[in-house]
């Protein structure tokens, strides 16, 4: 029996330390993915619409929601366009969950996200892209915008959540002043 006691506090020993490593290993990798690409991130970065469209530079706008599994997937690369166009396109993320934007919902006649609107530096909207983009349709969009150029994928739609906008705007908050608006459906 006392040569089972070296053993067993041996395997005692390997099982904590392998949890330890284990967690470790699975703390930092959450870490660098939910701070690098989450959509939370990324939005809280974001410019408001209304600086955004006022500042003189082009302008896309992504209407998105955080249970979006095309929106997810399309963070890692919207966060690399935004380095790569950081100096010359405002990026606007609205969020559809959030009843603040529902204005901009019923505008631009959002029913799929993630939804793109894009802006020339004036202000004025260009074109739509509705559902889930490739990094390089996205790349060729944000190039065309900064050129002034035609948008080659100006119409493009990819897999999209659906999602439909209430039909009224709550009035129940005393800022509202009594508005509404109403669903075109």
């Amino acid at each position: 029996m006392s040569e089972a006691k070296p053993v067993t506090q041996l395997r005692n020993w390997i099982v904590a330390l392998t949890a330890i490593a284990l967690s470790t290993a699975i703390f930092f990798g959450l870490q660098s993915q939910s701070t690098s690409f989450s959509l939370e991130t990324q939005a809280k970065q974001s410019l408001s619409p209304e600086i955004a469209l006022s500042n003189g530079k082009p302008t896309i706008t992504e209407f998105y929601a955080d249970w979006c599994s095309s929106c997810q997937a399309m963070s890692k690369d919207l966060a690399q366009l935004k380095r790569k166009y950081a100096d010359s396109v405002n990026f606007v993320m609205l969020n559809v969950d959030n009843n603040k934007w529902l204005p901009e919902v019923l505008r631009y006649r959002v029913d799929g996200i993630p939804h793109f609107v894009y802006f020339a530096a004036n202000g004025e909207e260009l074109a739509q892209a509705v559902g889930e983009q490739p990094l390089a349709v996205m790349d060729a969009n944000l190039s065309a915008l900064v050129s002034h150029t035609a948008l080659p994928y100006a119409a493009a739609t990819g897999n999209v959540s659906p999602f439909a906008a209430p039909a009224q705007i709550n009035n129940s908050d005393p800022r509202s002043h009594s508005s509404q608006v109403k669903s075109s459906k």
